[in-house]
């Protein structure tokens, strides 16, 4: 009857949470390489149990486990980050499979949030979690069940764009005493992502910021419309919105 309750409403219910957060708890808090190997192989079962929990609904299960995940991709025992790599390969596997094999838009998105995240947390970035995403790359190359489709091609491109993200971050830290470098580099990356306009998004706010810190006003108002707009473009292909991007033509001819 327990899992029956945890499978109510799509997984998305109180129960589930509290039975998540636990799970959390063991990578939280410190343990041995033995224990994390036993945490890892509970959290296989339970997202091979419960997929709808982290694909579908809200995204805040997601985020928490790819953020926890990539911290022990950082470890500084060898085996745990082996494990993490493996236990992350496994979840982007899961993703692609619980959306009939289209892509894994969700577990992409939440991992280059907990990238962002953990540069400004745990400082991730150096040998270790680079020899993580080699890890996850040689798991995609030779996983032979996917060899026909799109999955191992997502997998490599995520990893180039953590890169991409850890390369970024590198050089703003190097040019935070000059914000116009800085804000070009924000724009570089933002661009990349313009195929995905959540993560799009999550840059350009990060932009506005830095405009508004610097008390650059009009820039960080350009940064936000360019946001409404892309808002405004999605919610017009999914109907709910007749005009899109030129809604906001009248303000300025940059949100071409």
């Amino acid at each position: 009857s327990e899992q029956r309750q945890l499978q109510q409403s799509d997984c998305q219910n109180a129960l589930m949470k509290k039975v998540f957060d636990t799970h959390m708890l063991f990578l939280q808090i410190n343990q041995s390489a033995a224990a994390l190997k036993h945490v890892f192989a509970a959290l296989r079962l339970f997202v091979g149990k419960f997929p709808s929990a982290f694909f579908q609904g809200q995204a805040d299960l997601c985020g928490s486990l790819c953020y926890e995940i990539l911290k022990c991709c950082n470890h500084r025992s060898r085996s745990t980050q082996t494990e993490a790599s493996a236990l992350l390969y496994f979840f982007m596997r899961k993703n692609f499979e619980f959306n009939k094999q289209k892509s894994i838009v969700r577990s992409h998105l939440q991992l280059i949030k907990a990238v962002s995240q953990l540069i400004a947390d745990a400082g991730i970035g150096g040998s270790r979690f680079q020899h993580s995403l080699a890890i996850i790359n040689n798991f995609a190359n030779g996983d032979k069940q996917m060899k026909n489709v799109n999955f191992p091609a997502e997998v490599k491109d995520l990893t180039k764009r953590i890169r991409t993200v850890l390369m970024a971050t590198a050089q703003m830290k190097e040019h935070e005493k000059d914000p116009e470098m800085l804000v070009d580099l924000q724009y570089s990356l933002a661009n990349s992502y313009a195929s995905t306009p959540e993560l799009r998004r999550t840059w350009l706010e990060s932009m506005a910021k830095i405009h508004a810190r610097n008390g650059d006003l009009s820039e960080a108002a350009m940064c936000y419309i360019h946001i409404a707009a892309l808002i405004a473009e999605y919610l017009k292909r999914k109907g709910l919105f007749s005009m899109g991007w030129p809604a906001f033509l009248s303000i300025t001819p940059n949100i071409k």
